[in-house]
């Protein structure tokens, strides 16, 4: 039986018209994004209502499942998972080695157009390149090794099939880890090692909030540059501790960066050679969000202008 896609009508906003970039209620385009294990999230629930925002119909798909792994009927990996909720190196070889072809991506994502893979938790090291171990962070423990497989096979598949995607955070790094590049495990632990301070510039943890810092965009023939016409987006909402070290060696561009301490942390990533795939290490779905929803903290992040831009370039390839 083919699965079934699911339609959010879970959230109404009392801003529906704030933009028109899908054109009539009654012709609102479809806007694809990547199921999650988390669909109540922050960072999820502002995907949504940004998609709403803009004028689009979000569309929730189902999960994406490796035909060489094992489920139990609640769509949970048997056996295949250690103590930390990590996905075990043998079987991450397998879905690395075989990708999409042995999975049933291409059922899911039959007939998309485009499609966002939106933030979250933590990407299981063994998916990586060059494998990695747990952080040995408690607080961070946080996998989801039936996320990480689908959106591996979810993301290798776009690829393959040239599906225009927009990766958010989480997102920009699964596409990084799709393509082969090197990763950083903790970026305050990354930081230490080269004796600097990241100063919660990229996850503000103390005050357990959206951190709120520049991004310089360096390369003026990007697709970013084009969505932007800037050089220098101003407090872009920032949560994470994982990041991209380097994309040397695969088909991704850098072409933004933060600097920290003298450190430059990868903000966006992007494929030259496809339609539209471009993958953002800050979360601009959260600043919509803010401003949709009158959060007193809104004006510490950038323009809703700015932060819907992403979202509609999508839209209007």
């Amino acid at each position: 039986m083919r699965p079934k896609r699911l339609s959010l009508i879970v959230i109404s906003l009392a801003v529906t018209s704030l933009f028109s970039s899908c054109g009539q209620a009654s012709l609102k385009k479809n806007i694809y994004v990547a199921w999650s294990n988390k669909q109540d999230s922050y960072s999820f629930i502002s995907t949504l209502k940004t998609i709403e925002a803009i004028g689009c119909n979000p569309v929730v798909l189902d999960m994406v499942r490796s035909s060489d792994l094992d489920y139990a009927e609640d769509n949970r990996l048997v056996d295949a998972i250690d103590e930390h909720g990590i996905l075990l190196s043998d079987f991450a070889k397998q879905v690395k080695a075989n990708t999409w072809e042995h999975s049933n991506a291409a059922e899911i994502a039959k007939d998309i157009d485009c499609i966002i893979f939106p933030g979250g938790s933590d990407i299981c090291p063994t998916l990586w390149k060059a494998e990695g171990q747990w952080h040995g962070i408690e607080e961070d423990t946080d996998y989801s090794a039936e996320r990480d497989v689908s959106d591996y096979l979810l993301t290798s598949y776009c690829l393959a099939k040239d599906i225009p995607m927009l990766a958010i955070c989480r997102g920009m790094q699964m596409l990084s880890v799709v393509s082969g590049a090197s990763m950083i495990n903790d970026i305050p632990t990354y930081f230490a090692s080269l004796g600097k301070e990241d100063g919660h510039t990229h996850r503000d943890a103390e005050k357990k909030t959206f951190a709120a810092h520049d991004v310089k965009i360096t390369d003026k023939t990007s697709l970013l540059f084009k969505i932007t016409n800037t050089d220098n987006l101003k407090n872009v909402p920032s949560w994470h501790h994982q990041g991209v070290l380097s994309v040397e060696d695969t088909r991704l561009v850098v072409t933004a960066k933060n600097q920290t301490d003298g450190v430059e942390v990868i903000e966006a990533v992007e494929r030259k050679d496809l339609t539209f795939c471009l993958g953002l290490q800050f979360h601009p779905e959260v600043a919509v969000r803010k401003v949709v929803d009158k959060e007193t903290d809104a004006d510490h992040y950038m323009d809703l202008e700015s932060a819907s831009s992403f979202f509609k370039a999508l839209v209007n390839r």
